[in-house]
């Protein structure tokens, strides 16, 4: 069987405005549907940063708590930021759950930091700093950070997974994707807005720019594959941005409906399989001299 492309966000046209329904109603599902980062990230981050349970973590557009959660004992507090209450009372809750006490959830946008938030030694951004300003936050982040502090850009490695041998059947996204185009249109979907054209490059330029140095490439191996439900397919489609639940309006029981079918029907007994991607991290440094 051929290789399967990686599922991922859509990229951020330039002139695109954040507006506060960009996953409205997905922090539910967020956790369930989303494939895990490599089981090895949290060592591999306090043996690259050499984390000693000092200093301070900043999660910028933190979610429901992915990252910040099992990083968060590293450290001596954390902070994790995110514009959505729903996605900051998930991570509340999982929080308590996990029994982590050192963390500090803050509602507020990216583009209102330093938010007398302090300085930190590391600041982390997992699938997030895209839909950022992102000059201007890479130069408040620089200033926030302490001398030698880091910056740290987390995602998936973007490769195709090969899915032969694996025991079910691969969730059939271009089905989906289909789906959703015949409820919600052809131009894709992201908050009250659109995405018409992808992201222009240039990440490593904006941060060179604002003062970091590298980056350093770390790639953390996953070498899993998740037994995935129905349920599980579903909460995925319901987590991205540009499928998000309120976006079908009135309609929503009605594609839930369909969703739901169209994977019956692509696996007998609604079992899949999925390869869980290798974890990619870039490391960039602030430099111990910088003002």
């Amino acid at each position: 069987m051929p290789a399967r492309p990686r599922r991922e966000e859509p990229e951020v046209p330039e002139g695109w405005e954040w507006d506060g329904s960009l996953f409205e109603g997905s922090a539910p599902y967020y956790e369930r549907g989303r494939l895990p980062y490599a089981a090895g990230l949290p060592e591999a981050l306090r043996h690259a940063l050499l984390l000693d349970g000092s200093g301070r973590l900043l999660d910028v557009g933190c979610g429901p708590g992915t990252v910040i959660l099992p990083l968060a004992p590293m450290f001596s507090e954390a902070v994790g930021i995110d514009p959505d209450e729903g996605m900051l009372a998930e991570a509340r809750r999982r929080g308590e759950g996990a029994g982590v006490g050192n963390v500090r959830w803050v509602r507020a946008r990216a583009e209102e930091l330093p938010a007398g938030l302090g300085a930190f030694r590391v600041a982390v951004f997992a699938q997030s700093f895209h839909w950022m300003d992102q000059e201007r936050v890479a130069d408040t982040v620089h200033r926030m950070l302490t001398p030698g502090g880091v910056f740290v850009h987390i995602s998936d490695v973007k490769e195709p997974l090969p899915s032969a041998g694996l025991p079910y059947p691969v969730p059939p996204t271009s089905g989906i994707r289909g789906l959703v185009r015949r409820y919600l249109g052809s131009v894709r979907r992201a908050g009250l807005g659109v995405l018409v054209r992808g992201t222009p490059g240039g990440e490593a330029v904006v941060l060179a720019r604002a003062g970091f140095a590298g980056p350093e490439r770390l790639r953390v191996p996953a070498d899993t594959v998740l037994e995935r439900t129905v349920d599980d397919v579903v909460a995925w489609v319901y987590s991205r941005s540009d499928s998000a639940p309120h976006l079908f309006g009135p309609r929503l029981a009605e594609f839930d409906s369909d969703l739901r079918r169209l994977l019956q029907e692509a696996s007998d007994g609604g079992r899949f399989s999925e390869r869980v991607p290798d974890t990619e991290v870039f490391v960039w440094r602030r430099s111990a001299t910088a003002d």
